[in-house]
């Protein structure tokens, strides 16, 4: 979707895909909080990319930005200044309705808390999104979509009939149901068990290899990171290093760096 369209793509509908490969572009992007001599600086004039079809974690110390690098880059907050682009898409172009719209249906979420609604069964929270958007549920994505992430046999049940690590596959699979370009992920291991925990890093590494998505992790854990093709570190809110295919050693020798006073 190159430009600022009134009408966004159907789900799954191809959209302007940059020249060199990346996903999410973000171009000297700045976001502080508060005015004058109180004013913090999250992300600090920050330019870099996110390769299409890639899992990419993003890493850094506390307060180095990467929550806020990850709601920037998923239209979930505004930059005070720069510009951040989607699959050729300026976000910054599109006004509230729209970038809400935009998220929808070109943006998939998974969060450490799930944020499943509670009243609904695992089949209609995977589904909301489509129905928010107005999009006709197809049932053969539904089926496909579940059987990928292991919950056949569990669409009537509630999210309080379910495990955590069960929980997190419907989160996956409502990010899945409209195809996204992007699945962004935050923390999205931090409530469960190391072996749940791995189980779920296996489906995001699946729908990377397997569906062709770009997954795009904030974590704080080594070991999730090794999973991924390439970890960006930030401090300050800059990015001031990326490592590709990372070890679970590299990993934590950078964050070692990282914290130490400079």
């Amino acid at each position: 979707m190159p430009g600022a369209h009134s009408r966004p793509a159907p789900p799954g509908a191809p959209i302007g895909i940059d020249p060199s490969g990346t996903a999410v572009r973000l171009t000297k992007v700045t976001k502080k909080y508060g005015r004058g001599a109180s004013a913090v600086v999250a992300l600090d004039d920050v330019s870099t990319g996110i390769a299409a079809g890639g899992f990419t974690a993003v890493m850094g110390p506390s307060g180095s930005g990467k929550s806020t690098f990850l709601h920037c880059a998923a239209g979930l907050d505004r930059p005070t200044s720069g510009t951040v682009q989607l699959g050729g898409q300026d976000l910054g172009e599109l006004d509230e309705r729209r970038l809400t719209r935009f998220r929808r249906t070109r943006i998939g979420f998974v969060f450490q808390a799930f944020n499943l609604l509670p009243s609904l069964t695992v089949e209609q929270n995977i589904t909301l999104p489509l129905r928010l958007a107005g999009e006709g549920t197809d049932h053969d994505s539904v089926r496909g979509v579940t059987a990928a992430v292991g919950l056949a046999g569990l669409l009537g049940r509630r999210p309080s009939e379910l495990s955590g690590g069960q929980q997190q596959r419907v989160a996956i699979a409502r990010a899945l149901i409209t195809r996204p370009e992007v699945i962004f992920a935050d923390e999205p291991t931090g409530a469960l068990d190391p072996d749940t925990a791995d189980d779920i890093l296996g489906l995001l590494r699946q729908a990377v290899t397997d569906l062709h998505q770009t997954v795009v992790m904030v974590t704080h854990d080594p070991v999730a990171a090794q999973r991924t093709d390439q970890v960006v570190f930030l401090a300050d809110g800059r990015v001031v290093r990326r490592v590709d295919a990372p070890s679970v050693a590299q990993v934590k020798s950078v964050m070692t760096e990282l914290r130490r006073p400079r």
